[in-house]
C-alpha cells in the first residue's frame, strides 16, 4: 500500500499503481483540497487498475483525521469514553453514531477503508496514543469499539482494529523508535480483550504494532510468526486481513532494510504492507521484492472493498446524518469528565 505526493496522480505514480505488487493507496492531508477533489482523485485511483486498488485513510477523529474542511470534525475516542462514564448507553450510542458518520462521509467520496478504531488501552503512558484510546478499562474499550465497528458496518465500511497486540503501555513512539513492552503474554489479557470481542463479531481487519515484546518473541509484533500465526490466527481465530504498520517507521528498522522488513512481515503472515512517505523505499521494494501471489490474502483483501454508499447529496439529506450531527454537537458541549485515581 503506497502513498501519493499530491492532490492528483502524477504520471510516474500512475505507472507505480500498475505494478503487480501494489494493492492499495493510503491518503494523507496533502492529498486533500476539498470533498469534490478527493472524490475525483479516488475515482482516478480506482480506475487505474482492475480489480480496483483499495483506498484507505487514517480518519479516527480528534488529532488523527486527514480530511477536515467539508467533513464532520469527529471527537477523539477519549471523548466518547468520557461520555460512557457519564452514562453508558449514551456513550455506546455516540460510538456507533460516530463510527457510522465517519464511514458514511468517507464512503460517499469513495474511500474503501479507514484505519479505525484504535483499541489500545489508555495506560497514560503513550503520548502517540493518548486521547486516541477510548478508555483505560478493557471491557469499556471492547463495548465502545464494537459499537463503533457496527456503525462503520452500517455505512458500508469494514473496521480495522489497531495496534495489535498493544501500543498503550509503552512510552516510545514507534514512528521514531522501537518501543519495548516487557510484559509476559499472560499479562496482556486485558489488551487482547477488545480484539477477542471484535473478532467474535466479524472484525474484517487488524493493524499490527511495531512494538517488541521480548518475553513473547525476539522481533516486533508486525514481523512475528508467534504473534500473527500462533496468537492472532491460532488462539484468537482471526480470519480477516492483517496489515503491518507502516514499514518506513523507525520502529520497523529493527529487522533490517525495507526489503528485509517486507519479507519478514509477509513471512510472519501479514497480508498488506503500508509504506508511507518513503518513495525510494517503495521503488526499492517494487524492484527487489520477489513475491508469489497468495490467493488467501488476495481473497481477504477483496472483501475489504467498500460496499454500496449514499451519494453526498443523499447522505446530507438523510435523517441518520442529521441525527449523527446532533449527537456530535452534544458531545462537543458536554462537560469534561476525568476519572479520579482508583476509578476504572
Amino acid at each position: 500500500m503506497i502513498d501519493l505526493l499530491g492532490a492528483e496522480i502524477a504520471p510516474d505514480e500512475r505507472e507505480l499503481l500498475q505494478h503487480s505488487l501494489v494493492g492499495g493507496v493510503i491518503l494523507f492531508t496533502r492529498n486533500y483540497r476539498d470533498p469534490a477533489q478527493i472524490a475525483a482523485l479516488i475515482a482516478d485511483i480506482h480506475a487505474a487498475r482492475t480489480p480496483q486498488l483499495l483506498v484507505a485513510v487514517d480518519h479516527e477523529g480528534g488529532r488523527v483525521q486527514r480530511f477536515r474542511e467539508g467533513f464532520s470534525l469527529l471527537p477523539p475516542a477519549r471523548r466518547i469514553g468520557h461520555e460512557y462514564d457519564l452514562h453508558a448507553p449514551a456513550g455506546l450510542e455516540l460510538a456507533r453514531r460516530m463510527g457510522w458518520l465517519m464511514a458514511a462521509e468517507l464512503r460517499a467520496r469513495g474511500v474503501d477503508l479507514s484505519f479505525a478504531p484504535c483499541v489500545d488501552l489508555d495506560y497514560g503512558l503513550s503520548e502517540v496514543i493518548g486521547d486516541r484510546a477510548f478508555h483505560a478499562d478493557a471491557e469499556v474499550v471492547s463495548q465502545l469499539a464494537l459499537a463503533w465497528m457496527h456503525g462503520m458496518r452500517d455505512a458500508g465500511m469494514g473496521a480495522t482494529a489497531k495496534h495489535f497486540p498493544s501500543h498503550g503501555a509503552v512510552v516510545a513512539d514507534s514512528h521514531l523508535a522501537l518501543p519495548v513492552d516487557r510484559r509476559e503474554l499472560m499479562d496482556l489479557e486485558a489488551d487482547l480483550m477488545p480484539y477477542r470481542r471484535l473478532i467474535a463479531n466479524g472484525l474484517p481487519s487488524i493493524m499490527m504494532s511495531h512494538v517488541l515484546f521480548p518475553a513473547v518473541d525476539e522481533v516486533p509484533a508486525s514481523f512475528s510468526r508467534r504473534w500473527i500465526g500462533e496468537v492472532l490466527r491460532g488462539q484468537l481465530g482471526f480470519q480477516g486481513v492483517i496489515f503491518s504498520d507502516d514499514l518506513s517507521m523507525r520502529g520497523a528498522g529493527a529487522v533490517g532494510d525495507i526489503v528485509q522488513r517486507a519479507r519478514q512481515a509477509l513471512t510472519a503472515g501479514c497480508d498488506m504492507l503500508p509504506v508511507c512517505n518513503d518513495r525510494a523505499g517503495v521503488l526499492t521494494l517494487l524492484r527487489d521484492l520477489e513475491l508469489d501471489p497468495a490467493p488467501a490474502s488476495q481473497l481477504r483483501l477483496v472483501r475489504l472493498r467498500g460496499r454500496e454508499a449514499l451519494t453526498p447529496q443523499a447522505l446530507l439529506a438523510s435523517s441518520q446524518w442529521r441525527s449523527s450531527q446532533e449527537s456530535l454537537a452534544r458531545s462537543k458541549v458536554a462537560p469534561a469528565f476525568t476519572l479520579e485515581a482508583g476509578q476504572a
